[in-house]
């Protein structure tokens, strides 16, 4: 067959430089993969990054404060087009005027001012729960969870009732306003605090100027790598156009898309791999061990019955006369050309009737001396005479001289014969054909005119058929899971049989 050109490889030279650069390439993708999680976590996230608190029991109270973490909602919040909520920033405004205005007051004296305040909050909670502002950031739960906080801190039925009655002077005067205020601080306002408002683009789609970060930082720096990496392997491979070249990196496409962003995590996984940061390989055989019990069985199953069927179609033709036949074709010798099986014959005939056969001379005057012995046995000497050792002796020199007198003749048979087979004889090679020609087409002949081709078929489909039956269904009850566990200690073993040579100890002789 001929070689393509490219592959006269040059020998691949990496510098440190190149090892370095590509380290560098691994690392800095496997960061853009990390930002491209948090881009695509940070919207349904937000209320997280904003307060930095965790809820580990849903529905509950209890909250874990994340204060290591830095507030990045003023730096991110603008990439993503998200602003502030007019309604509800104007909510915690008021209310921050209400507590700078309740300051020192324990709740039981009430000022005109500060009953004014009051109301205004209490119609402005009002107000919030009619409008739902949180339509705008996709958050119509959290609405539903500051009306369930307010309806349980009051016990009524009505959440606008239930603000009114905790921001009333009558609740106040039975609680103190500082155990208010912790539950609007704790419970309610930050809540509100996580409602916002996302600007839209003339797309009609969200604000987010992500995509520059990304092709400033990111996609020019992959660019660059994948055009050294495309130029090295035409240096390694000088026969490879750039079209293919180009094609052989498939794997970095997705570092390039500004949508699906997800799939960078195979042209991630394949640089760190490929660099020797990380090895995906128990993760792989893991992986592939996962796929192959779910799919070798139905898969091997399909393939068997399929190849069961073609075999009985095969077996229930009626051509098989003339299949017979068309063998005759391949035997044929031409004066210009020969066949493959004549030239295999040709070549093997030799090597096996002149080299090999009289190399096993001694183990055949052997085998011939025993086979005559047993056979003269009770007919040279009469078995009264089978007493008399001497006569015993002549009955095994004569089987030896007539074995070594039989292995002798038919090794200069063997001999002669392929000192003829290998001369370019037509005519014996005519004569063996035609011997050939004449058993097929007489094989043919006795399938046509008798019952054996009918029986022969019914009995090979009836074969294949119960075969089918037992076979598969031995399959389905073994099960995959118990031939992977044969596999892995297969596996085991022989990792132990290995483990167990050395390399550098050379192997000792036979003794």
């Amino acid at each position: 067959m001929a070689r393509p050109r490219w592959h006269a490889l040059r020998s691949p030279s990496r510098s440190a430089l190149g090892v370095g650069w590509d380290r560098f390439v691994a690392l800095w993708a496997g960061l853009n993969l990390l930002w491209v999680a948090f881009d695509l976590s940070y919207v349904p996230l937000r209320s997280f990054w904003l307060q930095r608190n965790l809820y580990p029991l849903p529905g509950t109270p209890v909250v874990i404060p994340l204060g290591v973490l830095p507030d990045v909602t003023p730096w991110v919040d603008p990439i993503k087009g998200i602003e502030p909520h007019r309604e509800t920033q104007d909510y915690l405004r008021r209310f921050a005027q209400l507590e700078l205005a309740m300051a020192g007051s324990d709740g039981r004296q009430l000022t005109p001012g500060q009953q004014q305040l009051l109301d205004r909050q209490a119609e402005l909670t009002s107000n919030l729960i009619d409008s739902n502002p949180f339509l705008a950031s996709n958050s119509a739960g959290t609405l539903e969870k500051i009306k369930s906080r307010l309806r349980q801190r009051a016990d009524r039925d009505s959440a606008k009732a239930a603000a009114s009655q905790l921001l009333s002077p009558a609740w106040l005067a039975a609680h103190r306003w500082s155990d208010e205020q912790r539950f609007w601080r704790q419970q309610i306002l930050p809540l509100v605090e996580t409602n916002y408002w996302r600007s839209i683009d003339e797309n009609g789609q969200p604000t987010d100027h992500v995509w520059r970060l990304d092709l400033l930082l990111f996609q020019s720096v992959f660019a660059l790598d994948i055009v050294l990496r495309v130029i090295r392997l035409r240096r390694r491979l000088p026969g490879l156009s750039w079209r293919d070249a180009v094609l052989r990196r498939w794997i970095d496409l997705p570092l390039l898309l500004p949508f699906w962003r997800w799939l960078r995590l195979l042209p991630v996984v394949e640089r760190l791999q490929s660099c020797g940061l990380i090895t995906v390989e128990p993760l792989r055989a893991v992986i592939s061990r996962a796929v192959v019990a779910l799919l070798a069985l139905e898969l091997f199953e399909v393939l068997a019955l399929q190849l069961l069927d073609g075999s009985q179609s095969l077996i229930r033709s009626r051509h098989w006369p003339e299949r017979i036949r068309a063998l005759r074709s391949h035997q044929s010798v031409g004066t210009t050309e020969e066949r493959e099986l004549v030239a295999l014959v040709r070549i093997w005939g030799p090597l096996l009737l002149s080299q090999v056969a009289p190399r096993l001379a001694p183990e055949l005057q052997g085998l011939l001396s025993y086979t005559l012995r047993q056979s003269l046995e009770g007919t040279v000497v009469p078995p009264a005479l089978r007493q008399l050792q001497p006569l015993l002796q002549v009955e095994t020199e004569l089987s030896r001289q007539l074995g070594v007198g039989m292995t002798r003749n038919l090794l200069e048979l063997s001999r002669s014969t392929g000192t003829q087979l290998a001369r370019r004889d037509t005519a014996q090679l005519e004569l063996v054909q035609r011997c050939i020609d004449r058993f097929w087409e007489e094989l043919a002949a006795a399938l046509e005119s008798g019952p054996v081709l009918n029986q022969t078929q019914e009995l090979l489909s009836a074969l294949i058929e119960s075969f089918k039956g037992t076979y598969l269904s031995q399959i389905n009850r073994t099960g995959v899971s118990s031939l992977i566990e044969e596999l892995d200690q297969l596996m085991a073993r022989n990792s132990r049989d290995q483990d167990g040579i050395n390399p550098a100890e050379p192997a000792r002789p036979p003794a």
